[in-house]
């Protein structure tokens, strides 16, 4: 054969693939590198993404939802609005817990010792299995007093999710403002440093998935 041979290279597509996964990797590191430099800020942030309130204003009702903590903070929070006389009546909703007595009845208690007369607390005990549920009885409630403006009262981690079902439940001409209770469970800014806090924030991230999925036909 006449001429020489020149040999060719080859590129090696095992060390293109090395360097690929080894800056996938770089990347991955600084990412996580990242969250963990940043990760109060960050925790702080989904922590507050739970709280969405409104100011109060003038109303012809201050419902409590259901299920109010052991300190009574809802209950506490309502008592607040009604001495400031944004509404003239407080509603204590809830479900029953035996034949013989309902969350409103101990909501009632808690009412009158922060202030609130009898003559101004309507309780409404209800059968109730979760959030929209109750909101459609309390819409249910509004229809037949003819309340047009209420306040809801609920503590500060659910109140994103009451939000959500309201809008939902709830008639559009309706006025309702979602006011925030303090929760002695539940600090925005520290709540990944508590058990009682981790299993609220994860429960209302549960809990708004389950109502999305059950109100998707909703308008």
């Amino acid at each position: 054969m006449s001429g020489s041979l020149v040999p060719r290279t080859r590129s090696n597509p095992q060390r293109g693939g090395i360097f690929a996964r080894l800056l996938f990797l770089l990347v991955l590191a600084a990412f996580l590198f990242g969250l963990y430099l940043f990760r109060v800020p960050i925790l702080q942030a989904c922590g507050h993404f739970w709280v969405s309130v409104d100011a109060p204003g003038p109303a012809d009702a201050i419902m409590i939802l259901g299920d109010d903590n052991l300190q009574g903070d809802r209950a506490s929070r309502a008592a607040e609005l009604y001495r400031a006389h944004w509404a003239p009546r407080v509603v204590a909703s809830g479900r029953p817990l035996r034949p013989y007595i309902s969350i409103p009845d101990l909501m009632r208690r808690d009412l009158e010792q922060r202030g609130v007369p009898e003559s101004a607390i309507v309780t409404y005990p209800r059968p109730v299995g979760n959030t929209r549920e109750e909101a459609e009885a309390l819409r249910q409630l509004a229809a037949e007093r003819g309340w047009r403006h209420v306040l809801v009262v609920t503590s500060n981690f659910h109140t994103r999710r009451s939000r959500f079902i309201f809008i939902r439940v709830w008639p559009h001409d309706y006025d309702f403002r979602i006011i925030s209770a303090h929760d002695s469970g539940f600090d925005p800014d520290s709540w990944w440093r508590s058990r009682e806090g981790v299993k609220l924030f994860f429960h209302e991230s549960l809990g708004l998935v389950v109502a999305a999925w059950e109100l998707r036909h909703s308008e």
